[in-house]
């Protein structure tokens, strides 16, 4: 493409948690996927980083939106808003502007034909001229580098924020799948559950997700454990300030419900698979991708449980995304891409 050339190429990872942007096979975007609107007026005031910094802390005249839930758009002008917006961002960083561009966006596998239209809208009404669609374990498979047009079967279990996605891969095409909506946002939610009824403290969105990352864990015995977390916050009954150690045994044992919902998951798509499929997949084993697979010890308990290897992605939080870059690289070529 040269100068002169007036549509811009962009790939799209449109998460509940983060949205990545991809252009020239860079990453130019990678934000959380949350804006602040003006209450009064609903105009923008920011998207992304400056959004999240503000979300929890917001007076009446401003409230913070994150426009997915559960892997799907749940507010549709917020959405439409967001996109622009960090469009436009990721424009204003690497100068290039473009009055029409060609997309490529990850979906859920498990959408309807009404959340597949509400992102194509969201989409078009954000400048994409021509939008195309890739259902998300797709695109994990070929951002983790997986032949998937190749006639073997390769399981792909990527778990993001809203929802968690099951596939098998094989000759350009999924052949079953399993999308469940239990995924990093439930575990959040766990971790506040958790520490109300364990410590009597309200811990916020922000702080439950901090917990998740220094101290989430899968299992109650780790190789190298994590230093117990400390955390601050008001005790319920009285609002005295508390500071409360967690350690990532209690963690472990608070998620461990949603943490078995993903494993009964992964073992529903596996028994529909075809054995042919099913052969191939204990042999190559399964593939994590999502921000899920950075849970302490998942990898090691799926494959104690499942009795199949499993191998996370080697960035797991970035996986769709570079997969949606290589698809929008071979539009003409993949078969796979929805219009």
């Amino acid at each position: 493409m040269g100068w002169f050339s007036l549509t811009k190429e962009i790939a799209v990872d449109l998460g509940t948690a983060n949205t990545i942007i991809i252009h020239n096979g860079k990453i130019v975007m990678d934000e959380p996927s949350i804006v602040a609107l003006d209450s009064r007026t609903d105009k923008l005031i920011a998207v992304g980083d400056e959004a999240r910094q503000m979300q929890g802390k917001e007076h009446e005249g401003i409230r913070t939106i994150r426009p997915l839930r559960k892997g799907v758009i749940a507010d549709f002008k917020a959405a439409e808003l967001m996109i622009r917006g960090l469009i436009k961002k990721a424009s204003r960083r690497s100068n290039w502007f473009s009055p029409s561009l060609r997309m490529v966006v990850g979906i859920p596998s498990g959408s309807t034909e009404v959340e597949i239209r509400a992102v194509r809208d969201s989409s078009e009404h954000a400048g994409g001229r021509d939008v195309y669609m890739i259902y998300e374990p797709m695109a994990a498979a070929l951002g983790i580098g997986l032949d998937v047009e190749a006639p073997e079967g390769n399981m792909v279990v990527d778990i993001g924020g809203g929802s968690s996605e099951i596939a098998v891969i094989s000759l350009g095409g999924i052949v079953s799948n399993k999308s469940i909506q239990v995924a990093g946002d439930d575990l959040t939610e766990d971790i506040r559950e958790h520490m109300r009824r364990a410590h009597n403290m309200k811990v916020g969105e922000r702080t439950a997700e901090m917990i998740k990352k220094k101290v989430g864990s899968a299992l109650t015995e780790l190789e190298n454990p994590p230093e117990d977390y400390i955390v601050y916050g008001p005790n319920q009954m009285t609002a005295y300030p508390m500071e409360v150690p967690v350690s990532y045994q209690e963690i472990s044992h608070c998620i461990e419900k949603t943490v078995s919902k993903i494993e009964m998951a992964v073992l529903g798509a596996l028994e529909q698979t075809p054995p042919e499929l099913y052969a191939d997949i204990v042999h190559n084993g399964i593939y994590l991708a999502g921000g899920g697979a950075l849970l302490r010890g998942l990898d090691k308990r799926l494959t104690d449980k499942i009795g199949i290897k499993f191998h996370i992605a080697e960035d797991p939080l970035q996986a769709v995304a570079r997969g949606t870059g290589v698809a929008l690289k071979n539009i003409d070529r993949f078969s796979f891409l929805i219009r």
